[in-house]
């Protein structure tokens, strides 16, 4: 939903945008706020203050690496385990060991020795920034994770915000400049965290006031949502897209702050869980169970062919075509020769994924 509407108004003219900067671009704004903070003046706490910083902000995403895996295993376990509680407590000092590991293994003449209470508090401040960031977007985070596996969403920022950007971009370089000019002086990068929280603020109240606005325009619909998603779109704060639950259907659409109606729909709706018994079986597939475990808003089409059908599962949250999207699987599900589609085995075929 998300893609197919960028695409019509102009937004996002690249499909496959969104899968591209969530898996290159993502960890931009983590490195900015790291590099931030550091500026603040903690830089000066103690050697390797700023690249234990910078490492921390981004350590979360070791997890990156389940995204080399097959199929929906990225998917299942990314935001997880290392973005858990767990994580958020040991990770910090196992950073700052090794940060004092690598000053020893190199042994440099005349360079201070690291201070370790410092280099675990900064890891700390560091790899905490990681989580709270990734709660503000609509792909969600697993804090409680592997305690529990739900998924905590903010919905308030687009996953790669330019304006976060600029206002982190600002305070570093001016921060820099300054130092460079012999008037050192961390006000420009505390003034920047300070505007970015502000904006972070006002866009967390804009997506509150956005859901119900939204709510109420549904309401007065007829429609009672029983969970509703408002998520934003990127550059512009004034347009969120709008995913509703409502009598066991998903209804998509928009909302604009300067639009009458606020929301406008598609004639489209989604049925809530499987649509057929293809579908059903098409659940107890590995592949999709994964899938399951990731998506928000499922979703489930049936193609009935001649030796079975190719069922297509998609996440409402992304888009409302699964065949084509990153968000989209594709199960093939086999004529029963005996027994229930259920019972038979599932043969899974590879979803058409556009780059």
């Amino acid at each position: 939903m998300l893609i197919r509407y960028m695409t019509r108004r102009g937004v996002m003219p690249v499909p496959s945008l969104f899968r591209y900067c969530y898996f290159t671009m993502d960890p931009v704004c983590h490195t900015l706020v790291g590099a931030a903070i550091a500026e603040t003046g903690l830089k000066h706490k103690t050697v390797y203050a700023t690249a234990t910083l910078l490492v921390a902000a981004n350590l979360p995403d070791i997890d990156v690496v389940a995204l080399f895996a097959e199929g929906t295993f990225g998917l299942a376990f990314r935001r997880g385990i290392t973005h858990g509680l767990p994580a958020m407590l040991l990770l910090p000092p196992l950073l700052a060991l090794a940060m004092l590991g690598w000053y020893r293994l190199r042994k440099p003449d005349g360079e201070p020795r690291p201070i370790l209470k410092w280099l675990i508090a900064l890891a700390y401040i560091g790899v905490l920034s990681h989580p709270l960031l990734d709660l503000l977007n609509v792909y969600g985070v697993r804090l409680l994770a592997p305690i529990s596996d739900r998924w905590f969403y903010g919905d308030v920022l687009f996953i790669v915000d330019p304006i976060l950007w600029v206002i982190l971009v600002w305070g570093v370089v001016t921060a820099r400049r300054k130092i460079k000019a012999g008037n050192g002086s961390a006000r420009s990068a505390q003034a920047s965290i300070a505007a970015a929280s502000v904006y972070i603020i006002l866009m967390a109240g804009g997506a509150r006031l956005f859901e119900a606005s939204a709510e109420r325009e549904l309401i007065a619909l007829g429609i009672e949502p029983t969970r509703i998603m408002v998520a934003p779109v990127p550059l512009n704060p004034f347009t969120r897209w709008v995913v509703a639950e409502a009598d066991g259907r998903y209804l998509v659409g928009y909302a604009s702050a300067f639009s009458s109606p606020r929301i406008e729909l598609y004639d489209e709706a989604f049925p809530v869980g499987p649509d057929s018994d293809a579908a059903v079986a098409a659940t107890t597939d590995s592949e999709a169970r994964r899938f399951l475990r990731w998506a928000r808003f499922p979703f489930y089409q049936t193609e009935r062919r001649v030796d079975g059908s190719l069922v297509w599962i998609g996440d409402a949250r992304y888009t409302i075509e699964p065949e084509g999207s990153w968000a989209g699987l594709s199960v093939f599900v086999p004529i029963p020769s005996t027994g229930s589609l259920v019972d038979e085995a599932v043969r899974k075929v590879p979803p058409t994924r556009t780059e």
